[in-house]
């Protein structure tokens, strides 16, 4: 699937540089989502996991590379249930960036929305941050503050996600 970004800014595709449009765009969307629910300061790394997490969600489910804005809406309750709690969503993202791959491979195009998506995922899966264990036993979260309950270092996306989901939500 070739997204717009592969043509130059005027559209002549004669050799000039790329523009990853479908990234951008989807990487607006996602912050403008988070901003929106004014969740966390946009400086924080949880915001940066909560805009990859979402901007890759947004980026992939875009199965025509078409996005438009008056789509955006009719989108939200896709990445809705794409980022809920129970759905697999890393291996969502693993297969729908081979397919991407794939895709553009056989083409013959290096794709640069591809190659911003696969460092903002490779991010998300390599970056660790402390966090709150939403894991830990119920009856002792009463017993310390919210800022010293138990904390474990977590993949970015694990934390991300559901700050995009939340985001959606608010929305």
């Amino acid at each position: 699937m070739l997204h717009r970004g592969h043509e130059s800014t005027d559209g002549s595709g004669g050799g000039e540089l790329a523009v990853p449009m479908a990234w951008l765009y989807a990487e607006y969307i996602a912050d403008e989502l988070l901003r929106t629910g004014e969740l966390m300061p946009p400086t924080s790394f949880e915001f940066r996991a909560g805009r990859d997490a979402l901007a890759l969600t947004v980026f992939l489910s875009d199965t025509t590379g078409e996005l438009s804005g008056i789509q955006v809406v009719s989108q939200l309750e896709t990445w809705m249930s794409l980022t809920a709690y129970d759905q697999p969503w890393q291996h969502w993202v693993g297969e729908r960036m081979a397919e991407l791959a794939a895709d553009a491979h056989a083409a013959g195009v290096p794709s640069p929305d591809l190659a911003l998506a696969e460092a903002a995922w490779r991010w998300l899966e390599e970056t660790e941050l402390l966090a709150p264990d939403l894991d830990a036993v119920p009856g002792g979260a009463g017993l310390i503050g919210e800022d010293e309950g138990p904390k474990v270092w977590t993949p970015a996306w694990r934390l991300g996600l559901p700050l995009g989901h939340l985001a959606i939500h608010l929305f």
